[in-house]
């Protein structure tokens, strides 16, 4: 089973469906048991770093979530759920993330820059991935976001894009995969990177 992690931020409905493009085997869970008994975990979002976390505190999650990952469960992190692997985020103040990659997340220049970054961006890949099988380099995939990750360990860097700025927009490590943009909004591109988790887990 995939669980797809609810914690109050943001519609779920359109990951279940990209996953359900390739297994029946998908739910949605808050509950923290869900975790330890799922052969794979999705944790998408939307919304500001610090609710999320509250909210991830406040469920009991985030103890099973870095477990899950830092032991080799199979991992989807996406847009917000893609920030929180993060040490830490200066949105509305500082606030601590679940710190599975050491790096900080910032926001945007907005005095040259449209804020929120929000379309579709091509994405260079610097790293190797099976989740990326079939997608190539120079890809383009949608992003709706307004804060970014300054990495300090680079080998967790796969993919990046400029927006501005040059930031790493796919991080991974093993079986733990997570987008700034959405994959499951991204046509063929993204939906390739659904399709390879999904059968990666479901082997």
């Amino acid at each position: 089973m995939i669980t797809v992690i609810d914690y109050g931020m943001g519609n779920l409905r359109s990951v279940v469906k990209a996953v359900e493009k390739y297994t029946g085997k998908v739910c949605v869970s808050g509950d923290p048991a869900a975790i330890e008994s799922s052969r794979g975990i999705i944790m998408p979002g939307d919304g500001a770093f610090g609710m999320a976390m509250r909210n991830l505190r406040e469920m009991g999650l985030i103890e099973p979530l870095t477990a899950y990952i830092r032991d080799g469960g199979y991992f989807m992190g996406i847009c917000l759920g893609y920030q929180l692997l993060f040490s830490s985020s200066e949105e509305f103040g500082f606030n601590e993330g679940m710190n599975i990659i050491p790096g900080r997340v910032v926001k945007f220049d907005s005095s040259s820059l449209k804020v929120p970054h929000m379309g579709w961006n091509n994405v260079v890949l610097r790293g190797e991935s099976r989740f990326l099988d079939g997608v190539s380099s120079g890809s383009y995939f949608y992003f709706i976001h307004s804060y970014y990750p300054v990495v300090e360990d680079e080998s967790w860097i796969i993919g990046e894009v400029e927006y501005g700025v040059k930031f790493p927009c796919i991080v991974g490590r093993g079986n733990c995969i997570a987008t700034q943009f959405h994959p499951e909004k991204s046509h063929n591109a993204g939906l390739k990177i659904v399709e390879n988790f999904v059968r990666s887990v479901c082997l």
